[in-house]
């Protein structure tokens, strides 16, 4: 997904490399102080949690999988805890189509880097991962964790503790969301009014550029260009997931860093997947990244599961390139793509 239309006069940009992808900052009608003091606290945010929360180089996830691989009980933080909960949460939601608890099945294809070997992983070690059907839903919280309704002082000690020593967490399937709204908070506390924050593609929307709302373009998985294009109102959030940003292919096949849980293998019925979280929501920011990741696995199927999500505007491309969208999807976005042809398909 990427951001349409001309940088004009009171629009501060900034741009950084973040959480593996591009990050881009615009900041409409602040002084120029104002809007690069602000996004300097984004991108500080963001690198914090891209280091706090790493799934293959040290930070408290690897240190929490640790101790989950060694069978211990393990103290995590506030934050951390927080993460864990609204993880579970959502892929309870999604029938645990999104786990980020199959982070030894994302190492084992070869996604925990930066580059990407065009080789299968061991069918052994794969099969015995597969049979010991790691999950976030695995792990018991205990002591004074949100949510317990033990305390509200979390520091005082929140414990981990995994039921299944082949959990590993891997919060990459939605901690740009969770980033996203962080970025708004922020913003918000710093008084600016009209952004637009893109990470990689999951895009929150505040306020207006001038009169207009912010628009913004949706990647087309196989051409450079945009597919569709959109208007972005203010509070609401949208994201993308794809096979065409972390992949390889191998043998003639393309294989993504989206992986099905139930099979152990990358998902492969979808190019792309795109959600609209309308304003209001709770969190729409992480709900634009995680609640994505559900419909893309689901495939053929994916109606359902947007219905069970509660979705509604939902763009699909599917392994073919043909596209298929909601009834109110298809009342918010402009095709970009000359002569192409969108099957209505309501969430059901």
């Amino acid at each position: 997904m990427l951001l349409t239309g001309c940088a004009k006069d009171p629009l501060v940009q900034r741009e950084s490399f973040v959480f593996g992808t591009r990050v881009e900052i615009l900041i409409w009608g602040a002084s120029t102080d104002k809007a690069n003091e602000a996004a300097s606290a984004v991108l500080q945010e963001f690198d914090r949690l891209h280091r706090e929360f790493h799934a293959w180089q040290p930070s408290q996830l690897t240190a929490l999988n640790d101790d989950i691989a060694a069978g211990k009980p393990h103290k995590v933080s506030p934050e951390l805890a927080q993460l864990i909960i609204d993880a579970q949460n959502e892929s309870k939601r999604g029938d645990y189509l999104f786990d980020p608890g199959i982070g030894a099945e994302v190492k084992l294809w070869g996604f925990h880097d930066d580059t990407f070997k065009p080789q299968l992983p061991d069918a052994e070690a794969l099969e015995a991962l597969k049979s010991a059907h790691p999950s976030i839903s695995d792990l018991v919280m205990d002591g004074l964790c949100p949510g317990l309704g033990k305390s509200s002082d979390v520091a005082a000690g929140c414990q981990v503790l995994s039921l299944n020593r082949a959990v590993a967490l891997d919060f990459g399937g939605y901690l740009k969301g969770v980033a996203l709204d962080h970025a708004a908070a922020i913003l918000r506390a710093n008084g600016v009014k009209n952004a637009l924050v893109n990470i990689g593609g999951n895009i929150i929307a505040l306020g207006k550029k001038g009169d207009q709302p912010w628009r913004v373009g949706i990647q087309h998985p196989r051409n450079t260009g945009p597919l569709a294009s959109l208007e972005l109102r203010d509070g609401e959030a949208i994201g993308t997931s794809g096979d065409y940003q972390r992949y390889f292919e191998f043998n003639g096949r393309r294989y993504c860093h989206l992986i099905d849980p139930r099979l152990a293998m990358p998902a492969d019925g979808t190019q792309s997947l795109t959600i609209l979280i309308p304003a209001g929501q709770v969190k729409p920011g992480m709900r634009s990244d995680a609640d994505s990741k559900p419909l893309f696995v689901a495939g053929k199927e994916w109606p359902a599961m947007a219905k069970k999500t509660g979705l509604a505007h939902i763009l699909r491309v599917d392994n073919l390139g043909k596209v298929e969208i909601t009834p109110e999807m298809k009342s918010r976005i402009t095709f970009e793509t000359a002569d192409l042809h969108a099957t209505l398909r309501p969430a059901q």
